[in-house]
């Protein structure tokens, strides 16, 4: 009996010490779940966009924007006898600010552009070559209109030659 009781007792010593043990174990467990649960739901907001990263990135993709400014029609005689050309553009401005600028300086432009036009022949400005040198052309001459780097870009939105 002394020994059921030696045994006994010993093995009441030893569930404490398996509890405590489990009981840490389950300690970790769970802080480590919230740790990898959390560190997951941040990477998933990064990723997504929906972060304060995105929305940053937003603000700056808005500030960003072109500001575009149409230009009506130009219908001009190439410098070949019975040859027409039809373009319609658009300038894209390196800053907004500089919009009620261009609208006040538009026959300036305007000139510059129409002088350009009717100096250039049909095999000048009919190929895609042409027409990229004729947007860098009309850039260059459309900034020193103004006195200064207004225009970012052009675009041709209608070009048509009889």
């Amino acid at each position: 009996m002394a020994d059921e009781t030696q045994e006994t007792q010993e093995a009441q010593a030893e569930q404490p010490k398996k509890s405590k043990g489990g009981l840490k174990l389950l300690i970790i467990i769970i802080g480590a779940s919230l740790l990898f649960g959390a560190g997951g739901f941040v990477s998933y907001m990064l990723v997504s966009g929906k972060g304060e990263v995105a929305e940053h990135k937003e603000e700056k993709k808005q500030e960003e924007m072109s500001v575009l400014v149409p230009l009506e029609p130009f219908v001009v005689n190439l410098s070949a006898p019975g040859r027409y050309l039809k373009v319609t553009m658009q300038f894209e401005l390196v800053d907004s600010s500089y919009e009620s600028m261009v609208t006040q300086r538009m026959p300036i432009l305007r000139d510059a552009v129409i002088t350009l036009l009717s100096s250039k022949s049909t095999e000048s400005v009919s190929g895609p070559e042409g027409k990229f040198q004729l947007k860098d052309e009309i850039l260059f001459r459309a900034n020193q209109a103004m006195g200064k780097e207004v225009f970012k870009n052009l675009y041709f939105t209608e070009f048509v030659m009889q």
